[in-house]
């Protein structure tokens, strides 16, 4: 007998969500299916100096234009145990709101000092750490107006998974209308970085973003 999974939901489209959402509820794959795809990854664990640190391209560089901001916070399951040697990966658009991406045509400003992605390994309590610049908001939907909020783009990957998520910042105009922000309804909360001051450090503000993965309060992942 097949066992069903979940029915994901479909709420206001960007025009390439709707598209990449199942219409049927999931079918669980069976467990010993399941072992078989474990993959072998050693090159995306491998962490070079300075990757946590995105808001300059080098440590001998100028700083990329806008806010330097620091993100922490740790991954664990929904018992609340770390997630220990997790790779994260990030990547947010500049101070301007343009990703340094091929398919990025918005025609905003691109910084030549800011590549925009970053990696980084969680330690054995599962606390993660990095630098960015603050991202712009960029206008999604011309057609209707559609503005998507600063926020920033996180890969978890850990074992024979990857998830993906999004950190948001509290108080932003255009949180409301985001797509994900009103599919999420009140679960928008533990989507949205917890501010904190940064005495001593050189970066401006910091955000407290942690990750839970698996059970009924776990971070919304795309």
């Amino acid at each position: 007998m097949t066992k069903l999974g979940r029915q994901l939901g479909i709420g206001p489209t960007d025009n390439t969500s709707d598209q990449r959402t199942p219409r049927k509820r999931l079918r669980l794959i069976p467990a010993a299916a399941r072992e078989s795809f474990v993959p072998y990854l050693p090159a995306r664990v491998l962490s070079r100096q300075n990757e946590w640190d995105m808001t300059r391209i080098s440590p001998d560089l100028t700083r990329a234009d806008g806010i330097p901001i620091e993100v922490t916070g740790t991954v664990r399951t929904e018992s609340g145990r770390p997630l220990r040697n997790t790779l994260l990966e990030i990547w947010n658009a500049n101070h301007y709101g343009r990703y340094r991406h091929v398919e990025d045509h918005s025609g905003l400003k691109l910084d030549d000092r800011f590549l925009g992605m970053g990696r980084v390994l969680t330690d054995d309590d599962g606390n993660y750490r990095f630098w960015t610049i603050s991202p712009g908001a960029y206008l999604a939907r011309p057609d209707i107006g559609r503005w998507r909020p600063k926020h920033i783009h996180l890969s978890v990957s850990g074992g024979s998974a990857r998830l993906v998520t999004q950190m948001y910042f509290p108080d932003e105009p255009n949180n409301a209308t985001d797509p994900m922000a009103i599919l999420m309804g009140d679960a928008f909360e533990r989507n949205i970085g917890k501010p904190y001051d940064t005495p001593g450090i050189d970066v401006e503000k910091g955000f407290r973003f942690n990750i839970v993965v698996g059970g009924r309060n776990a971070t919304f992942f795309e």
